[in-house]
């Protein structure tokens, strides 16, 4: 029985950020929506606080917009991305491209929900008080670690490629 990673384990991956996104904004949602204004929960406060943030842009709240449009293209735009993905994902073999394309899958399908649900993104932590000034979320974080591996992968990658004898 081979223990390697194969494109299926990156959708699994992908479900399972996918799942943990959405339980955890599902949670919050019942936590903290309820709270007066402002909406936010001190944990540890000021390293770690739950506060709630609707993202209507993309990352970091590029290209927000109040239009009811934009939830529906942002979405299109993000759902093509995660069919991108996927077909580079049917085609990867080294794990970490396969965990790294299931993250950044999985998150990306998480946010999309939130847009066509919502008409923003549901964005809760926040750890500001570690000089982070971004509020965010569960397929936030699995994006930008995805994408942080797809990076290095794209660097180091082609090294371990170049430095193996030529069978």
């Amino acid at each position: 029985m081979s223990t390697r990673l194969t494109p299926r384990h990156g959708a699994l991956f992908a479900l399972v950020v996918l799942i943990l996104d959405q339980a955890s904004k599902q949670w919050m949602a019942g936590l903290l929506l309820d709270l007066p204004w402002p909406q936010q929960l001190l944990v540890l406060p000021p390293w770690f606080n739950l506060t709630v943030v609707w993202n209507r842009g993309v990352s970091f709240g590029l290209f927000a917009s109040d239009s009811p449009w934009n939830a529906w293209l942002l979405a299109g735009v993000a759902s093509g991305v995660a069919v991108m993905l996927a077909v580079w994902l049917v085609r990867a073999d080294s794990p970490r491209l396969i965990l790294a394309l299931g993250a950044v899958i999985g998150g990306a399908i998480g946010n999309v929900i939130d847009r066509l649900r919502w008409g923003a993104v549901f964005d809760f932590i926040d750890v500001s008080g570690l000089f982070f000034p971004w509020v965010f979320n569960v397929a936030d974080a699995a994006i930008t670690l995805g994408v942080a591996v797809l990076v290095l992968d794209g660097l180091i990658g082609h090294k371990d490629a170049q430095s193996r004898p030529p069978n």
